[in-house]
């Protein structure tokens, strides 16, 4: 057994993707703050080593691995990495996604179509699948996922079909998961997030596209609740869980978006 393995084998181990800044890095400080190990993954090192840095300080686990979740190979670098040091996973965290310029769907570039769907779906879904892989063989048996959904799974914004329809898939992906892992204790969620306010998000304090073409600011809400949000369903017991969650805002218009 690695020297890795034997100083974590009584802490649960979590994955962030997408963990170096927004709600990625509100959930990975969390999870820190609860005891879990956590493996930080992202596209940029500096923000990764940054948080990882900041856990080691307060006596915390991290470790950073960059990691493009639309490639196949490196997510696969990262879970055998994961492995190899910890040797299981308890807990996924699918966070890591983009949106895209809010155009009239004639003026919006294919490739950006396609970098949001491969990043938003099939990042999630590579993810997904060697975490499942992983938790079905690993002993004992088991873990949870948890797939960043959006308000965007239920009511589009305008202008937004790329992200709309990513986030619609990850609903359908969610429910896939949840079903498939019953008989391994693979339990997964989704948890959709409504004006959490990020460094992304801030634009939305200075107004955004209305459905009816007006454009309005929105209210917002500390990213803290949705990092607790998560922090709640991972704290469940496998035998139990919240298939759905919605955490937003509470003025924001969702319930009626004009």
């Amino acid at each position: 057994m690695s020297e890795s393995i034997q100083q974590t084998q009584n802490a649960r181990i979590a994955l962030v993707t997408g963990a170096g800044s927004g709600i990625g890095r509100a959930v990975a400080q969390g999870l820190l703050q609860d005891g879990f190990t956590v493996v930080l993954a992202g596209r940029r090192p500096e923000p990764l080593n940054e948080v990882a840095q900041a856990a080691k300080a307060a006596g915390q686990h991290a470790l950073a691995v960059v990691t493009d979740v639309r490639d196949p190979v490196s997510v696969e670098a990262l879970f055998t990495i994961i492995k190899s040091n910890y040797g299981r996973l308890d807990l996924l965290f699918n966070n890591a996604g983009i949106s895209s310029p809010a155009v009239p769907m004639d003026e919006l570039p294919v490739e950006t179509w396609l970098n949001v769907i491969n990043t938003n779906v099939t990042g999630v879904f590579l993810c997904a699948r060697a975490a499942f892989g992983l938790m079905r063989k690993q002993v004992p048996q088991g873990g949870r996922i948890i797939n960043n959904g959006s308000i965007s799974a239920h009511t589009p914004r305008p202008f937004s079909s790329p992200y709309t329809a990513s986030k619609h898939a990850v609903l359908g992906l969610t429910k896939s998961i949840a079903l498939d892992g019953r008989t391994f204790d693979i339990v997964c969620s989704q948890i959709d997030i409504g004006n959490a306010l990020t460094e992304l998000s801030a634009r939305t304090t200075k107004g955004v596209l209305q459905a009816d073409g007006h454009i309005a600011t929105e209210p917002m809400m500390d990213v803290k609740y949705a990092a607790d949000a998560v922090r709640h369903i991972a704290a469940l017991p496998l035998s139990a869980n919240i298939l759905n969650m919605t955490v937003m805002a509470t003025k924001m218009p969702f319930a009626g978006r004009g």
